[in-house]
């Protein structure tokens, strides 16, 4: 059953698991399940999916219930209207802010500029020798992507050379081997907590949460990070 985090009759927002793909995707593979088909199963009704999250990407995945609001809502999203935060631990210590503005190439090859704000939330190192240093260094950071390009938060991370922990195309190999050997988790630690947005048909404004799932939070209890925040519905 997916955890329905949010349900009006023009909307659905679901806590997407970490390995579910959302739809059939050429450039995702083939899956024995889809959160498309998973959510009409479960509520009995047709759901279009607004955007996308990757299939190792855990988090908020909005639906809207008819063609209508999902035209609304697809505007908003490409109008850049909808607010979306991540939590993500990387390698390294970051600046305590930066805004990434660095075009990438999608999928068909075209060059988007590219935008990512992110602020560093906790550092952390532990006694884990890596290559010539005794020990490793990590950081939580909140992410709100200004743009939505293709593995976006991936690629820009990796670019300033703090790549996503578990994250295997655009991350350190070496690096998730340690904590695969060390550790057995091979996770990607990127989780999409928050979608902030007005409300297709009311107006009011909608913020909606996803806690973050197992994995996550013993990665997080390795590195001492106080994840109290994230691991349970605020109020």
């Amino acid at each position: 059953m997916l955890e329905i985090l949010y349900r009006d009759e023009h909307l659905i927002a679901i806590n997407k698991p970490s390995g579910l793909l959302v739809h059939k995707s050429f450039y995702a593979g083939e899956a024995d399940t889809y959160a498309i088909q998973e959510l009409k199963k479960q509520i009995g009704q047709k759901v279009y999916p607004v955007h996308r999250l990757d299939r190792k990407t855990s988090g908020v995945l909005l639906f809207t219930l008819d063609k209508d609001t999902l035209r609304i809502m697809s505007e908003k999203f490409a109008s850049r209207d909808v607010e979306k935060k991540y939590l993500a631990i990387l390698r390294g210590w970051t600046k305590e802010e930066e805004t990434i503005d660095y075009d990438l190439v999608n999928e068909n090859e075209v060059t988007q500029n590219a935008v990512t704000y992110y602020r560093r939330l906790q550092t952390s190192e532990i006694d884990l020798p890596f290559l010539k240093h005794q020990t490793s260094r990590y950081s939580l950071v909140e992410a709100i992507p200004e743009t939505g390009r293709f593995h976006q938060l991936r690629k820009h991370f990796k670019h300033i050379l703090h790549p996503i922990l578990g994250c295997r195309k655009h991350g350190c190999n070496k690096q998730n081997k340690l904590w695969l050997q060390t550790f057995e988790i091979n996770k990607m630690t990127l989780h999409a907590h928050q979608l902030i947005f007005n409300h297709p048909v009311s107006n009011e404004r909608i913020t909606v949460n996803a806690t973050i799932d197992e994995e996550f939070k013993r990665v997080g209890d390795i590195l001492n990070f106080d994840l109290s925040a994230y691991s349970s519905l605020k109020p």
